[in-house]
């Protein structure tokens, strides 16, 4: 037996933010309905972004658990720290938290409905 992963999925009260934030990010095609939106990259599993009305931010670090997280690797930190905050995304911690020249640097981000992410160092 195979098992896969084809899809993952991430809440958001509002489509278009959420949608358009990862599409800046990690380019490929999005595709919409009015209850999703799929962006589809060579490479990765889908991402669909599903409409949940009800959906509250995780408050992580210190609140409400993170519900997902996603690590992205980047050969060049900072450019993808300019992106990520160009898209919408914003820094849970603060600039200086790690060295962007050390082989295992890392930074943690939120997207815009609240979604934990980390840019890594490759």
């Amino acid at each position: 037996m195979t098992t896969r992963l084809v899809s993952v999925i991430i809440d958001a009260a509002e489509l278009e933010p959420e949608s358009e934030f990862w599409h800046q990010l990690l380019g490929g095609s999005l595709t919409r309905t009015p209850t999703h939106h799929f962006l589809q990259v060579e490479g990765l599993p889908v991402v669909v972004i599903q409409l949940a009305p009800g959906h509250v931010q995780p408050g992580w670090p210190g609140g409400v658990s993170q519900q997902m997280h996603v690590d992205l690797a980047t050969d060049d930190l900072m450019a993808a720290d300019r992106r990520a905050l160009r898209a919408g995304g914003r820094r849970l911690q603060p600039l200086d938290d790690v060295d962007p020249a050390g082989p295992a640097g890392s930074r943690v981000y939120a997207s815009p409905a609240g979604h934990p992410f980390c840019l890594r160092s490759t």
